[in-house]
């Protein structure tokens, strides 16, 4: 709605200045009356009209890439924004009184024409009023004094005058602005067209009336001496609208049509001034490139990225009851082991990533954030210190309620990484297992294959649970887990919770890994982490053939 407001208030506010500027002066009331309505239609509706020009931004992709991990991905908890209903229901209040005045003036001019004495003049009708009033005009109503009328002391001029309105049907100019104003009317801009539109009728039917009785003089002192007469309603066209210095000039005016014609062909750079401002977008189309592995100058295209993240660590898997099934360095397995054992998505690089100076800025705020530099905890404050380039990556989550602490209890947690511990740390550890063994044992109480399907007829997560299939592992580990739910070409689908997932989606996202993990000089507290791990915060998979 604000980028409506903006952008039909832009064109609103440069067309009106032009035509005070360039077009009022001149005697071409005609052209000026169309430019004024153009200028209405015009500025509401070129914020609806879009003209794209396609940017083409080449994306490196990694072949083979069905499951990606976003790492800065925050889930933002909704809370309910209580300013935009109150300001809807202000605005919804104003425009609902303005209608009913606005139906209510229509129907108090209605009323006086069904109880007046009307009677055909020419293409209009002529309504008789008992009181006093000056001769205005609504539709094809001409509304006149009855005495005066009988005893033709009305003017032939004035009666010339207002068939002119008529004729021209200037009061559905009159309406649509009326409409536009109880529509807008926190916008000030229409009541200055409203004016501008007036003017130009009494322009043309005054120059109606100088063409037809060519007594400029005798007409200009009628018009004064009715100066001080009765108002009439202000959805009528007006005898004595603005009778000012302007209408009394422009009646003995006259413009070239050399000079009229010059300044219509300059309104052009101005009309398409104003469309390329708003409404060119240029729109980045983005087209893949498949990556080279970045591990090695040469390209390796029939390599498996399992076979270099896995290199040297030896795989120990074991049964229910503990037997050792498996007992191999990772080079020796075969590759049904490898697709048995171990879980088909591996790391994916880390991309550098710098916050920009707003996002910076809102990181300092304490009540939001809780933040780490390099996996430290500090406040908030400590960013000051720093420059949102001194940090090459940076990555979030929002924290629900019931997993907050008293210590952190802000809904988002960040961490920042300089160059030198990315470097050192994060870089390159997408590319190679931290451990030199992965011991792992199969689950008994999950009935879930290495291909992900339920052993069990179901479709869903919920149906599953129905049908006694017991997957509390993967529930667990994938218990704070969104899944985003994306085609082939990266449109976003849907997004879903793990037990919302169908049993297609399922076959898409990868298996967690073994529960614990083997190393050197790994203390208990860490094989206790290991065997606790939950699982990433987002999860993307992309739906191959419509699926």
């Amino acid at each position: 709605m604000t980028d409506f407001l903006i952008q039909s208030t832009i064109p609103l506010v440069v067309l009106l200045a032009i035509y005070h500027l360039l077009l009022e002066k001149e005697k071409m009331h005609k052209f000026n009356r169309f430019y004024l309505l153009f200028g209405l239609v015009f500025s509401i509706v070129i914020p609806f009209i879009t003209i794209e020009i396609i940017e083409e931004v080449t994306k490196p992709i990694i072949p083979n890439s069905a499951i990606q991990i976003n790492q800065g991905s925050i889930d933002f908890v909704e809370e309910t924004n209580y300013l935009p209903i109150i300001l809807w229901s202000i605005y919804g209040l104003i425009t609902f009184l303005l209608s009913i005045r606005f139906m209510r003036n229509i129907l108090k001019i209605t009323s006086i024409i069904k109880s007046n004495t009307r009677t055909d003049y020419k293409n209009a009708k002529l309504v008789l009023l008992k009181e006093e009033a000056l001769p205005h005009t609504f539709l094809n109503n001409i509304f006149i004094n009855e005495t005066d009328f009988n005893n033709k002391k009305i003017e032939a001029e004035l009666l010339s005058h207002e068939l002119t309105h008529v004729t021209q049907k200037h009061t559905f100019d009159i309406l649509f602005i009326e409409i536009l104003k109880t529509i807008f009317w926190f916008n000030p801009v229409f009541i200055f067209y409203k004016k501008a539109i007036q003017l130009n009728h009494e322009f043309l039917a005054d120059e109606k009336v100088v063409n037809s009785y060519d007594n400029i003089p005798f007409y200009q002192n009628l018009l004064l001496s009715k100066a001080n007469s009765i108002l009439t309603y202000n959805l009528t066209s007006n005898l004595n609208y603005s009778l000012t210095k302007k209408r009394l000039i422009m009646m003995a005016k006259t413009t070239s049509k050399t000079k009229a014609i010059l300044k219509k062909i300059a309104l052009i750079p101005f009309i398409f001034g104003l469309v390329f401002f708003l409404c060119f977008k240029t729109i980045a189309q983005v087209s893949s490139e498949i990556v080279k592995n970045p591990s090695n100058t040469k390209e390796k295209p029939t390599m498996d990225r399992r076979d270099e993240y896995y290199a040297g660590v030896r795989i120990i898997f074991k049964d229910c009851s503990k037997k050792i099934i498996v007992d191999k360095q990772y080079e020796e397995l075969t590759a049904k082991e490898k697709d048995k054992y171990l879980p088909d998505y591996v790391p994916t690089p880390f991309i550098e990533k710098s916050p920009s100076k707003n996002e910076f800025t809102d990181f300092k705020n304490a009540a939001k954030y809780a933040i780490w530099i390099d996996e430290k905890h500090y406040p908030n404050s400590e960013l000051s210190k720093y420059s949102a380039s001194d940090f090459v990556y940076f990555a979030g989550s929002s924290v629900k309620k019931n997993a907050r602490s008293k210590k952190f209890s802000q809904p988002f947690q960040y961490q920042f990484y300089t160059k030198i511990y990315f470097d050192k740390n994060l870089k390159n550890s997408w590319k190679k297992h931290g451990g030199k063994e992965i011991i792992s044992t199969r689950n008994c109480t999950d009935k879930w294959d290495k291909t992900n399907n339920f052993k069990e007829s179901a479709t869903t997560f919920k149906e599953a649970k129905k049908s006694n299939t017991q997957i509390s592992g993967l529930e667990k580990y994938f218990e704070e887990t969104i899944f985003t739910i994306k085609d082939e070409k990266g449109n976003r689908i849907t997004e879903k919770k793990f037990n919302e997932l169908s049993k297609e989606e399922m076959k898409h996202i990868p298996p967690p890994p073994p529960p614990a993990y083997k190393r050197e000089n790994q203390t208990a507290q860490q094989t206790e982490d290991a065997k606790n791990a939950k699982g990433p915060k987002s999860v993307e998979i992309i739906m191959s053939q419509g699926k």
